[in-house]
């Protein structure tokens, strides 16, 4: 694979930067892609990846209510940031994926520069979140919410500016031939924000906890996380070609970021507790009685 070039990886799979890449943005096509299917009158493609996606939707949406229901879980309102950016960035994915934004449209690059800018933005929130746990901070506070909402927009700015400023040819630095700004924030940035994510909750799981057993859990999220992106940068054409054409390895992305964001959430409900004392849940608590008193007996006679 080429250092700072799209092309080995648009041979493999259609990224939605591909079609406003290379040459004056003419775009890289796959070797290999998935096939499309008639809806109403107009063509849909990558049917298997968008399908993927609407489960994400619903599985998201259950995760974030699960998330408001506890109360006063540590780091609630901070995972939920990081959630939403998540369900957004889905979202915004089905709409360049299957042609619903045709990539010959001049909407198509600003679209495709908003998806980067929340791919970002996802990562770093993630990244944010890895540090709530230590409690350098207090969770909850407008320092930590708005810090992580702030710092996000901040990097989904810069990430826009550099993937519009690509697509548009603006410099020699951000040329879509040469898309060298655009390949770090999208490779490196991303890649660097799970991968710290990671390395700081195995530290907290060591340092803070009693049990190991979340470190499953986040052991499972970052190879998830990690095959997704192999699918997808080295075995896609592979997976095209032996599935007829049916699927890719953009399908198999989507399946594994999805398990691996469900882990991601599945490990911070593992570390979190409620404080029974103010939690206001309509889950029956039952409680159990520690010690036994006994009470003198009162006789009466006659």
């Amino acid at each position: 694979m080429k250092f700072i070039s799209f092309e080995s990886v648009c041979r493999q799979v259609p990224l939605i930067p591909c079609p406003v890449l290379g040459v004056n943005a003419t775009g890289l096509q796959p070797n290999c892609y998935s096939r499309s299917i008639e809806i109403f009158g107009g063509l849909m493609f990558e049917t298997a990846t968008c399908i993927v996606h609407i489960v994400a939707f619903v599985m998201v949406s259950i995760m974030i209510y699960h998330v408001n229901v506890k109360y006063t879980a540590v780091g609630k309102r901070e995972i939920s940031i990081f959630l939403y950016f998540y369900l957004v960035t889905a979202f915004l994915e089905v709409l360049l994926i299957s042609g619903a934004i045709p990539t010959a449209s001049s909407a198509y690059p600003w679209f495709a520069a908003i998806h980067t800018s929340l791919m970002c933005a996802t990562s770093w929130s993630l990244l944010l979140n890895g540090f709530i746990g230590f409690q350098f901070i207090e969770d909850g506070t407008a320092l930590t919410v708005w810090g992580i909402r702030g710092s996000s927009a901040g990097i989904a700015l810069i990430a826009f500016i550099v993937s519009l400023g690509t697509f548009h040819n603006i410099s020699d630095g951000l040329s879509s031939e040469r898309p060298t700004g655009l390949w770090a924030i999208y490779f490196i940035l991303n890649g660097a924000c799970i991968l710290i994510y990671f390395v700081l909750q195995v530290i907290l799981i060591f340092s803070y906890l009693d049990n190991l057993w979340p470190l499953g859990d986040i052991t499972f999220a970052l190879a998830f996380f990690l095959l997704g992106q192999l699918m997808q940068t080295i075995f896609s054409e592979q997976i095209c070609e032996m599935a007829k054409h049916y699927l890719d390895g953009l399908f198999f992305s989507a399946l594994c970021t999805l398990l691996g964001v469900m882990m991601v959430y599945k490990y911070w409900d593992s570390i979190t507790k409620e404080d029974l004392e103010f939690s206001v849940g309509g889950r029956t608590i039952n409680w159990e009685v520690k010690d036994s008193f006994d009470y003198p007996t009162a006789s009466f006679s006659s």
